[in-house]
């Protein structure tokens, strides 16, 4: 998903500072929908992760954290696809499936023993990495603000507030 994002934004020359959502049947816009379309369903299987871990009763794995991120972004990816398919809102998926692709490679390395644990040192870098994700996404919802944009504003208000909740809980994680 992260190289196709990031395929899509650069066929479309997307700009940082305000990208517009393209609703016409452009091929461009067409590919960048279906990455957004592609994510929002991949946050699915985020949540039905959430739900094993509640029926397994792997309390240790759950915190409100996990809970609060896994069920608010179906909701919030229902409505990113369903109304801003594009646009300002590719940015915060294409970050996500990047730091996504470090936190998977440790799940994968920590998977295949205690071998590989003194080459998972970089481990308490993982939340520094997500929070500097939420930290960027609220830089770029909030410039989008006042840089003059046919984006909805109410959408960039949404993902900054949003972004800065995450901030907060993941923030407090690391304590």
């Amino acid at each position: 998903m992260f190289k196709e994002f990031l395929l899509s934004a650069m066929s479309a020359r997307y700009s940082l500072t305000c990208q517009p959502v393209d609703y016409s049947r452009h091929p461009d816009a067409l590919r960048m929908a279906r990455a957004c379309w592609l994510y929002y369903v991949s946050k699915y299987a985020l949540l039905a992760d959430t739900v094993f871990f509640i029926l397994r009763k792997k309390n240790g794995q759950i915190t409100f954290l996990h809970v609060y991120h896994h069920a608010t972004m179906v909701i919030n990816w229902w409505l990113g696809v369903a109304y801003v398919a594009g646009g300002q809102s590719a940015f915060h998926p294409l970050l996500n499936t990047g730091v996504h692709m470090f936190i998977y490679l440790y799940y994968a390395l920590s998977a295949l023993g205690s071998k590989l644990q003194s080459f998972l040192w970089w481990k308490k870098y993982l939340t520094v990495l997500q929070l500097s994700q939420y930290i960027a996404v609220i830089i770029h919802t909030t410039t989008n603000l006042v840089v003059e944009c046919s984006f909805p504003k109410g959408f960039n208000w949404a993902v900054a507030i949003y972004a800065l909740s995450l901030v907060t809980l993941f923030a407090n994680s690391l304590s």
